[in-house]
């Protein structure tokens, strides 16, 4: 919205200052700063506001300390990324669009699930199916979006750590011979769903600790966006060989008031957290990360930038057929316990098997060391992320 009003000032009347809007630096710099200091400034009143209405967390008996603490904080995080984003970016590009739709959409389903934990006090929230359902939803419009769109379509993307290589997932069905092209969709769209429910669900698992999922959120959108805007330079680009995206470069300003957001959020939501941001805000951050590296075409980059998601993630697969092999071996119901001894972990997600080895060694709970460590290991992992486009 600005863009346009001062690149007319400049036009018109050649205000001095009003040139600046057409630098994406300080369009992100003021997207980031906006965006945080909407959170920081109107944080302590929507805090009040949840307290007043009762809107408060229904925690486990083991955390009782933190019952009744408000949730659905995301919404907070959400108006924080929009309002610097319309204010600031280009609303009428398709990169916009499209993580302004996943935003909200995400926002949405978060919001659905929120609303059944805390006002119909169901601790089970909306059913796992419809939150697939609409992750699913989702995948299938950004993968037709980004084949078919005129002005993104494309199914490249850049291989980590090779050297010249632009993968093209059309490749997948060339064996089909002469127009092979036209069912590349069957092979990107579910890859896009697969990487958009895998990736939001797994930033659901890791909110389970005081900061853990907005620090860990912040890092991978710092390394996108820094990849975003080299991806965007078409002298970057070329230098580190990777796909150049012209229209990209609006990106910047969508992540710079996502890290604000975050960091605006983390000013609240520290251990002992004032407010929790619920499915609302988890689910969100995900799925942005998720697409944000789709529509960049660095998804291949999710696994080692996502280290920390992977490892949530691959901590509750492997609990949940661990169990499932011990019930068969042992012939026990579906539904029985499986003792502590047996299992992988402790508990999972993974942070909580950290935060019971303590318990059980008869320590204080530590969940600030935590998420200390789980954040020096996002950030080698953002590290190594930006690093691999060098050593290819």
């Amino acid at each position: 919205m600005f863009y346009y009003l001062f690149q007319w000032l400049d036009a018109e009347f050649n205000i001095p200052g009003t040139g600046l809007f057409q630098y994406i630096s300080f369009r992100a710099a003021c997207c980031f700063i906006c965006s945080m200091l909407i959170v920081i400034i109107f944080g302590k009143s929507f805090i009040r506001a949840m307290h007043r209405y009762g809107i408060g967390e229904e925690t486990r008996d083991d955390e009782r300390e933190k019952q009744g603490t408000p949730t659905m904080g995301g919404l907070l995080i959400i108006i924080a990324i929009l309002i610097p984003t319309l204010l600031f970016a280009r609303p009428d590009n398709i990169y916009i669009l499209i993580m302004i739709g996943t935003t909200l959409w995400l926002g949405l389903i978060g919001f659905i699930d929120d609303y059944i934990k805390v006002f119909k006090h169901d601790k089970k929230g909306l059913p796992g199916k419809f939150k697939v359902i609409g992750q699913v939803a989702l995948g299938l419009v950004v993968g037709l979006m980004l084949i078919y769109h005129p002005d993104i379509a494309s199914t490249k993307t850049t291989i980590p750590f090779i050297k010249n290589t632009e993968f093209d997932y059309s490749w997948l069905v060339s064996w089909i011979g002469d127009g092979a092209e036209k069912y590349t969709v069957l092979i990107y769209v579910p890859i896009c769903i697969f990487i958009i429910t895998a990736i939001s669900n797994a930033s659901n698992l890791t909110d389970g600790i005081d900061g853990l999922a907005t620090a860990s959120g912040a890092i991978m959108g710092g390394t996108l966006a820094i990849i975003g805007w080299l991806s965007s330079n078409i002298i970057m680009a070329r230098y580190l060989n990777i796909v150049y995206l012209s229209q990209a470069s609006e990106l910047t300003m969508f992540m710079s008031s996502f890290i604000g957001a975050l960091l605006g959020f983390l000013w609240y939501n520290t251990h002992p957290a004032t407010i929790f941001m619920g499915d609302t805000g988890s689910l969100t951050i995900g799925g942005i990360i998720a697409v944000f590296a789709l529509l960049i075409r660095k998804e291949l980059l999710l696994p080692l930038l996502c280290g920390i998601y992977v490892a949530e993630d691959a901590s509750v697969i492997l609990q949940r057929w661990g169990c499932k092999i011990y019930r068969f071996r042992h012939k026990l119901p579906a539904n029985e316990e499986v003792p502590i001894e047996k299992r992988i972990f402790r508990y999972t997600p993974l942070h909580h098997n950290y935060q019971h080895k303590h318990r059980n060694d008869g320590k204080s709970l530590n969940d600030e060391k935590i998420v200390q460590r789980f954040t020096i290991i996002g950030i080698l992992l953002a590290i190594a992320t930006i690093v691999s486009f060098k050593l290819r």
